[in-house]
């Protein structure tokens, strides 16, 4: 990581162990620790950032009037300060975004403390310095919720909105795939052709621009969390698509119709494991070669 992805991280406060000692070692480490505690007034949530921006510029005047001999050293830190300043500014109104590759999953927590779980080959992006009064984000992809109760919180999907105040929930939008379960609380789905209340145990699934009906559940949280995907009446396809995210692979087909539903489930751990449960069923063989798998009837 180079010096200036360092001492941005370092300014928004999200150094692992490994970045923080090679941030030590920077040759402008003391001026920087110097430099935070010039940024403390900045930070407040009520700062004026035009007086704020002129009280810095004042500072540096002030240096000049400084003899010589101390000009050189503190003319620097002022220039760091301005240069920080500006990162600051402006790092706080960028959006934050998370992601999740091919086999992956990744546990967020927002700044009111509630939690996202984020499935493979998901994406969620919101905005940290708004968050107070503003709780929105946007998905792509799939994630898990557990919202902590205040302000309504939006997530955004192509395919639809969620609102909930405080609960428990699971959104998955993939394509023309859009499901969303409620596991505690209420929520409020807004798509493009539906609004619907659901409570605990409801699901809310539309493929295709088509609603599906489906029956409530008794279960606390998606099988997903516990590496296990689960299907009920899906379009085959579907279950090739999530299969291909959990395991880093390509899965070809011809010779079968994809929009066959299929019920079941796979582990994420044990790839032959997995083939064997979404093969058996459809009375498919599979066959592999790196990490392309071919589908094909028995």
């Amino acid at each position: 990581m180079n010096k200036e992805d360092l001492i941005q991280k370092w300014l928004d406060h999200n150094l692992n162990p490994r970045e923080l000692e090679a941030f030590k070692q920077l040759k402008d480490y003391p001026n920087l620790i110097k430099l935070d505690q010039g940024l403390i007034g900045f930070k407040a949530d009520t700062i004026n950032e035009d007086d704020a921006f002129k009280n810095v510029l004042k500072s540096i005047d002030s240096l000049k009037k400084k003899p010589n001999k101390l000009f050189a050293t503190l003319s620097k830190i002022a220039a760091i300060l301005v240069i920080a300043f500006g990162i600051y500014f402006y790092t706080s109104t960028l959006d934050t975004t998370t992601y999740t590759i091919a086999s992956q999953q990744k546990s967020i927590v927002l700044p009111d403390a509630s939690q996202v779980q984020l499935n493979a080959v998901s994406t969620i992006t919101f905005n940290k310095s708004n968050w107070k009064s503003s709780r929105n984000l946007v998905l792509h992809g799939e994630a898990y919720f557990k919202v902590a109760k205040g302000k309504k919180f939006d997530v955004k999907t192509n395919l639809g909105t969620v609102t909930v105040l405080g609960t428990q929930f699971n959104i998955k939008q993939r394509n023309d795939y859009f499901e969303v379960t409620c596991y505690e609380g209420k929520v409020a789905v807004n798509s493009k052709t539906k609004q619907i209340i659901l409570l605990p145990g409801d699901t809310f699934l539309i493929i295709d621009g088509n609603y599906i009906a489906t029956e409530k559940e008794n279960v606390s949280h998606p099988s997903w969390l516990i590496n296990k995907s689960t299907f009920r009446s899906i379009p085959f396809r579907e279950v090739i698509a999530e299969f291909e995210r959990q395991y880093n692979v390509s899965v070809e087909f011809s010779d079968f119709d994809g929009s066959q539903n299929f019920t079941g489930d796979f582990i994420h751990n044990d790839i032959e494991t997995a083939l064997k449960s979404i093969t058996l069923p459809l009375q498919l063989k599979y066959s592999k070669t790196d990490n392309i798998i071919r589908l094909k009837r028995e």
